[in-house]
């Protein structure tokens, strides 16, 4: 499941799901890899509303065949996964992923799914260790506390979890997320994190354009 349904609010107004990369829509660099990995029978996309029918014109245009269905997404994050989710058929697993992160790889992916096998409760998600020192601060902008680097780690996407899990959690689940692991915690289950990338950088600003660029343009060269 690819989410992509947010506002774009620090891209000037410009919706960073179809911002041109490399000469295409940022969203296909994701959805390319989905489409070529042999362990991903269907995909989903929950798109903004404004912008489904734009996204199924892509689909056909770019002639996935594992896209099942482009829906609109909702106001929370939690929201348009569970409307991608309802349009899944049952399946084993759901990997959702940030259409925001064009960085995908084989290699990921594969580490995304030999990791929820392995995990306790079938529930893993990417991440890597924070390399700056962080602050916890108050609302006056003064420093409350500086927690372990040690323990501090960047959640990504994919986040895989088990179908049956992921379709509990979402009907049991009462508050606001900002992201699935975050839900599943909270009903006590145990996630597991598994490396991710510092290359799989979500696109959240024009900056990041630039520097997602260099990174793809350097490996389609290597």
């Amino acid at each position: 499941m690819v989410v992509a349904a947010g506002s774009s609010t620090r891209m000037g107004g410009v919706d960073k799901t179809f911002a041109p990369l490399l000469g295409r829509p940022l969203i296909t660099h994701a959805l390319d890899r989905l489409e070529e990995c042999s362990k991903i029978t269907q995909v989903t996309v929950a798109l903004s509303a404004d912008s489904v029918e734009f996204g199924r014109s892509l689909v056909r245009e770019r002639g996935y065949e594992k896209i099942s269905h482009v829906v609109a997404g909702g106001k929370r994050r939690q929201d348009s996964v569970k409307a991608g989710l309802d349009a899944l058929k049952p399946c084993r697993w759901v990997m959702i992923h940030d259409g925001a992160r064009p960085g995908l790889d084989a290699a990921l992916l594969e580490r995304a799914l030999s990791a929820a096998e392995d995990s306790p409760h079938g529930a893993a998600i990417a991440g890597v260790p924070v390399k700056d020192t962080i602050k916890t601060v108050d609302a006056a902008g003064l420093v409350t506390g500086t927690p372990p680097r040690e323990s501090l780690w960047a959640a990504q996407t994919p986040q895989i979890f088990a179908y049956d899990l992921l379709c509990q959690v979402h009907a049991r689940f009462r508050g606001d997320a900002t992201d699935d692991a975050m839900m599943v915690e909270s009903l006590g289950y145990q996630v597991t994190v598994f490396p991710g990338s510092y290359e799989n950088l979500k696109v959240t600003t024009p900056e990041d354009l630039v520097v997602m660029e260099a990174i793809l343009h350097g490996r389609a060269v290597a």
